[in-house]
């Protein structure tokens, strides 16, 4: 994304207007935590229908970049995301959906409640699983 003059960019990261910034792809990226334990459950992207959608019903949906179409959260898995709060960064092209899961709430593919279950161990330089 390109530099916002100043005036421009002082509206954008002071003002209430919501412009969400979508890159080159028409995508924005989504990070999604668990409103119970603010745990994040996974990272996906929106583009401008999927963020519509996700508003209009209150139900997470998301794009799918290797499908290349919408998805609703949940459709499949049965772990569909009410969504408590939607909040955006300063920039307005990074967006934070606070949600209740459904179902038994792995939002992972894996069969893990989070896409986030391993981590770098800083002394062998490996991943390990999470606690």
């Amino acid at each position: 994304m390109s530099a916002l003059p100043p005036a421009e960019a002082h509206a954008l990261e002071e003002g209430l207007a919501f412009t969400p910034r979508y890159d080159a792809q028409g995508l924005i990226v989504c990070i999604t935590i668990e409103a119970a334990t603010k745990a994040v459950l996974m990272v996906a992207y929106m583009n401008e229908l999927a963020l519509s959608k996700t508003i209009e019903t209150g139900i997470a949906h998301y794009w799918s970049r290797s499908r290349q179409s919408l998805w609703r959260k949940g459709d499949t898995s049965g772990q569909v995301q009410k969504v408590v709060s939607l909040e955006v960064d300063c920039d307005q092209d990074a967006l934070l959906l606070t949600v209740e899961p459904g179902g038994d709430g792995k939002a992972c593919h894996t069969g893990r409640k989070s896409c986030f279950y391993r981590r770098l161990d800083p002394v062998s330089g490996r991943l390990v699983l999470a606690d």
